[in-house]
């Protein structure tokens, strides 16, 4: 993005060209991903991917900060912005503000990112009123269900299809950047991303969101457990990890490293 307000940037995309989203919990993924992505999502997610959790409910304020200030370290080009985690904001617009308050004020990232439409439109003005940059979350929302077999598509009534556009009105009304929109059956998906006056980023929506936006360690093929229909794998890289680790434990076993030039010795001599 250019070198200007990363938020500003971002939104400036919107009808030049499609917007390239991931997630990101760590230092050395965001050096990876930093230079290709316009935005990089620390998603509680993590709580599934990194923590093995079977949802993303159980995660905690400052478990995402301490993932924030990781991806922050290596952060130059994209934007950053931070789930708040189930718990931290659905009880009244104070609470709201006051978490997206410590997440910004103790990472340095450029916004946050709440689950849900008109009823948190008060919580998403409570931020944006204190001047942080808030990303929207429709449609499917995983911090509402207990387990993926609760995931639900939504958008396949007509009255689910008017709660996400009253829901994304809700948003953009309250002042938010953009807004994720995750598991809405087509063609709904597509009628909400055209209506929408902030960058539309689907995950599981329609090609003619403004953006897209994976998992990233579901679009490497490093997580197994849980594959949504939506997600296209670009690499398979956990038979490599399993390769690796299985030629470093014969090696290991063999007694064939460490090698010499993996030792140090006195003088800085390398033993021949």
């Amino acid at each position: 993005m250019p070198d200007q307000d990363p938020v500003s940037a971002f939104r400036a995309l919107k009808g030049q060209r499609k917007i390239v989203c991931l997630t990101a919990y760590t230092a050395p993924m965001a050096a990876a991903l930093d230079q290709h992505c316009d935005l990089l999502l620390v998603g509680d997610s993590l709580a599934m991917v990194v923590y093995g959790m079977d949802n993303t409910r159980d995660i905690d304020l400052d478990t995402m900060i301490r993932h924030g200030k990781a991806v922050m370290r290596r952060q130059e080009n994209a934007l950053v912005a931070i789930d708040l985690p189930a718990g931290s904001y659905e009880d009244s617009p104070q609470q709201a503000l006051a978490s997206a308050r410590r997440v910004i004020n103790e990472t340095g990232a450029h916004g946050v990112k709440l689950e849900g439409g008109v009823a948190i439109q008060a919580h998403v003005e409570a931020i944006t009123g204190a001047g942080i940059a808030v990303m929207g979350h429709i449609g499917l929302l995983p911090q509402h269900a207990e387990s993926v077999r609760q995931f639900r598509i939504t958008g396949k009534t007509d009255e689910e299809a008017a709660q996400l556009m009253r829901d994304c009105e809700a948003l953009v009304k309250a002042g938010v950047f953009g807004i994720v929109m995750e598991g809405i059956v087509e063609p709904v998906a597509s009628v909400v991303a055209a209506a929408c006056q902030v960058p539309s980023i689907g995950i599981g929506a329609s090609p003619n969101c403004d953006g897209q936006i994976l998992v990233t360690e579901d679009m490497l093929g490093m997580f197994d457990a849980y594959i949504p229909k939506f997600v296209r794998k670009f690499a398979t890289l956990q038979p490599d990890i399993t390769a690796a680790a299985m030629a470093y434990n014969q090696a290991v076993i063999a007694g064939d490293f460490p090698e010499a030039d993996h030792l140090y010795y006195p003088g800085g001599e390398k033993k021949t």
